[in-house]
């Protein structure tokens, strides 16, 4: 029996290996791509081990270096107060929904998931952010759109709240003298790191991908983030490599290598995420209740 349990856990850890590889294999092909000259992808095609090595398409992107260092501050500041703030209002949103004794507990919880079924459109949004707010052409309009950005998430918190924070905690703090606000402060956040931190991961990834705000809401290039500069300049690559008309293709080829500037838009855009992902790993196989019930 202990040889057929051997055996099974060896195939386990081989296919859970072959799964990592696979996973692994996509972000070494699109980094060596684009280390790759363009000549050579436009002779061989992708490979993952290039015959030709070339710096020419971080090149293209930092002629403006200035510009991709500012809009990554940009990004960065977007991504961390947007994060924390909207996962804290959708903390304090879910938390009265978990609450059984809350009277306005139901109209709440239905108006909450009456916007994950209609909105009010791109229209009245436009015109209540820049009319009313006033926040066209300033930071913030990268921001307070998605505070609370989804109400899928203030409904997992809320599960989560209801099923996994224990009653009789919330009550013995009560009966020990903490208001609410000391209760959700000191009690109910420090227990719900998991959803927390799965939560605050959706955000994250949402305001650093962002680049629809900037398109709807901006029109001053030095507040676009990193999003809409790679876009803005792969738009240009494409054009330049399109548009015979300024040039010899191959004059074009060697000012815009398009498709090793595609390449390294995706490496630049997508790299701060993967470094930041192992700090969020740790709370998914954290367990879910820390503490005991106070007898």
């Amino acid at each position: 029996m202990r040889a057929e349990n051997r055996a099974w856990r060896f195939l386990g850890h081989i296919v859970f290996a072959c799964f990592t590889v696979a996973c692994i294999l996509p972000f070494f092909l699109l980094i060596q791509a684009s280390l790759t000259d363009h000549q050579a992808i436009i002779r061989d095609g992708y490979s993952f081990f290039p015959s030709e090595y070339s710096l020419d398409a971080y090149r293209y992107l930092l002629q403006g270096g200035s510009g991709i260092l500012r809009s990554y501050a940009i990004t960065l500041f977007i991504t961390v107060v947007g994060t924390v703030s909207s996962l804290f209002m959708s903390a304090l949103l879910a938390y009265p929904l978990s609450r059984r004794d809350y009277p306005a507990r139901n109209p709440l919880a239905f108006i909450v998931f009456f916007t994950l079924l209609f909105n009010g459109g791109l229209v009245p949004t436009y015109l209540v952010y820049t009319q009313l707010f006033d926040l066209k052409n300033t930071i913030w309009a990268l921001i307070v759109p998605g505070l609370l950005m989804n109400g899928i998430n203030v409904m997992l918190i809320r599960t989560y709240f209801l099923t996994s924070i224990p009653m009789p905690v919330i009550e013995s703090a009560s009966i020990d003298g903490a208001g609410e606000w000391r209760t959700f402060r000191s009690i109910v956040l420090p227990l719900s790191m998991p959803i927390l931190a799965t939560v605050g991961l959706f955000q994250t990834i949402a305001y650093w991908n962002d680049w629809n705000n900037a398109l709807i809401y901006l029109t001053d290039s030095k507040l676009y983030g990193i999003q809409p500069l790679l876009n803005r300049i792969l738009m240009d690559a494409q054009f330049l490599a399109g548009n015979t008309s300024w040039g010899s293709a191959n004059m074009i080829n060697n000012s815009a290598p398009i498709e090793t500037v595609k390449m390294a838009i995706a490496v630049i855009g997508v790299v701060p995420m993967l470094l930041a992902y192992p700090f969020f790993q740790k709370y998914f196989v954290k367990g879910i209740v820390v503490g005991a019930v106070k007898g």
